[in-house]
Formats: structure tokens, C-alpha cells, sequence
């Protein structure tokens, strides 16, 4: 394996990119060329949202090849593009071979949602003291069970489940990996709706719950049909609050409506959009993010009138 190490400026970034993929780099990724000092930058977005910007002001490009041959070949067809202007080559290097499959199973070990329940990699032994388990690989769909948002809605899941709440019809609205569909299939719900705008994430679901020996359905949003009695969606908080009159309709009376992908400081923001609908609290927190829930109340109907006595 050959790497060739490219300096950029940020406007260059995105066009030096495609180009390194349109010459068959096995990678390609960007950093910041000054990480560790003084001028590093801050690049980020809402988690789980692009970034604002391609690259920093000074961008490393690192492209990894198969063969120098193939390196040195990007490098010259680089150098002679217009959109290289600006730019320079830092130079071409080999890297060891390395047991790619083993180093990245190394980066995902079992997860504890609570001391008898666990999300494991399938290359893990169950640890001793779980009694339910999820078994999960990283996938392309989001939710491996180590981000605070999903742990805190499994959290959820399972002390209702552990108190024999009866989750009845379940929705998992966004359900990336399906995990917390599986997650409530684990603790007893039998009729589940996965749905998400993803044809991945719903093939990566409908894969996951075959692989949990549990029954759901998996498709778009449009599957999600009628009310149920736990509404489950674990997004952002933007998409969250366009989608307030829709999930709240779907909580049906005395059912639960349970919201993750929220940071704390957007607690408010969600209060007020679903105020119309439902009443929202929080119910946990983690690292900066909160688990936020509301319960439809059934109706109290009047009694009916007692006859009078005859006279």
C-alpha cells in the first residue's frame, strides 16, 4: 500500500477529492494540516449532519493506492489540472500491510445498555452477565449502540421491559440499523413498524432482525400506518420538531412517545414544537444529549347518569 500526501487549500479540497476517487484511491481522507497547534480549527456540525465545510484553510489529503505505479500516476495527472493550483505534493509513501478486517473489530467491543442487557459485535462472546443481548455489526445505517442517544432510548426500552410494561404497537420511526426495534422485540413487543427514508437502512434493519431471530416489518415512511402505543425516534432535533404533528398522531391514547437526537440545549426548542400535540419532559441525559418523552392520557369519560328512582 502507497500513500500520496497532498497540502490543500480549502477551496481546492472537494475537486482534488473527486479527482483522487475518479483515479481509484482505495481512500481518501482530509485533516487539518495544522491539528496540534496554535492555528488548528474547529470543523464540525450537529452530529450526524455534514460538516459546514469541505476542509480547513490548510487541508492534508492522504489517498491510499494499491501500487506506487498508481500513486505516482495520480500524482502527475494531478499537477497538471488547473484546479491544482494552489496546491502541492507532500510526497508518496508505503505503509504496512495491516489486518484491516481485525484492526476495525478491535475498535467495537460489547456494549452494556444495563448489567444484564448488551449490544455485541458478532465476532464477541455474549459477556457472562447478559441475559438479553443484541447482536450488531457497524454497518452503513446509524445505530451500533454507542452513541448516548441510542443507548439512552434502549435504556428506556429496557427498564419498561424489566417492570413488564407492555410496549403493544411499536414504531421505529428513522430506524437506521433497526436496533431499537430489536431492542423492543428483546423485551417482549410483537407488533413492530421499522421505517426510514433510507432503502439502506431498511435493508440493514430487515438483515438485523434476521440475524436476532426477531419479527418486524421494515420499510419507508409510508409503512407506518394507524396509532401505536410507543412511538420510538431517535433523529435530530431539526427533523424532530417538522415531524411533531405527524409522530404525535401516531400515539395512540395512553401510549408513549419517546425522542432522541436532541442536544440539552435544544430542550426548549422541542417543548415548543410538540406543545400543540404533547407534553414533552425529560427523561434521561448523557454526554450533552437528553432522552426526551411524553404519554397520551386516555380521555376520562363522565359516568353515566343514574336513572331516577321512580316516584
Amino acid at each position: 500500500m502507497y500513500e500520496l500526501c497532498l497540502m490543500c487549500p480549502e477551496d481546492r479540497v472537494e475537486s482534488v477529492s473527486d479527482a483522487l476517487d475518479a483515479l481509484d484511491a482505495l481512500s481518501v481522507s482530509v485533516e487539518d494540516a495544522d491539528a496540534q497547534t496554535d492555528a488548528e480549527q474547529a470543523l464540525f456540525g450537529e452530529p450526524g449532519m455534514p460538516p459546514p465545510k469541505e476542509g480547513w484553510q490548510r487541508s492534508r489529503i492522504v489517498a491510499l493506492f494499491q501500487e506506487r505505479a498508481a500513486a505516482d500516476e495520480a500524482q502527475k495527472l494531478l499537477q497538471l489540472q488547473d484546479f491544482f493550483d494552489g496546491c502541492s505534493v507532500l510526497g508518496i509513501r508505503e505503509v504496512a500491510q495491516q489486518d484491516w478486517v481485525r484492526l476495525t473489530q478491535s475498535q467495537f467491543a460489547p456494549v452494556d445498555i444495563t448489567p444484564q442487557f448488551w449490544i455485541v459485535p458478532t465476532w464477541h462472546e455474549l459477556p457472562a452477565a447478559a441475559t438479553r443481548s443484541i447482536r450488531l455489526d457497524p454497518g452503513l445505517a446509524f445505530g451500533t449502540g454507542t452513541h448516548p442517544t441510542t443507548r439512552m432510548c434502549l435504556r428506556w426500552i429496557a427498564s419498561r421491559g424489566d417492570a413488564g410494561h407492555d410496549f403493544g404497537r411499536v414504531l421505529d420511526y428513522g430506524c437506521g440499523s433497526g436496533i431499537l426495534a430489536i431492542g423492543a422485540a428483546k423485551f417482549g413487543a410483537t407488533d413492530i413498524d421499522a421505517v426510514d427514508i433510507d432503502t439502506a437502512a431498511v435493508e440493514s434493519t430487515e438483515y438485523n432482525a434476521q440475524a436476532n431471530n426477531v419479527k418486524l416489518r421494515a420499510g419507508l415512511p409510508d409503512a407506518a400506518q394507524g396509532e401505536y402505543r410507543t412511538v420510538l425516534a431517535n433523529i435530530l432535533a431539526t427533523p424532530l420538531k417538522v415531524l411533531a404533528p405527524l409522530l404525535c398522531g401516531h400515539v395512540a391514547e395512553g401510549g408513549d412517545l419517546v425522542l432522541a437526537g436532541i442536544l440539552e440545549r435544544q430542550t426548549d426548542e422541542l417543548k415548543d414544537a410538540y406543545a400543540p400535540y404533547l407534553q414533552l419532559e425529560v427523561a434521561d441525559t448523557e454526554d450533552g444529549w437528553v432522552l426526551m418523552t411524553a404519554h397520551r392520557k386516555v380521555p376520562l369519560h363522565s359516568e353515566r347518569a343514574t336513572p331516577a328512582a321512580n316516584a
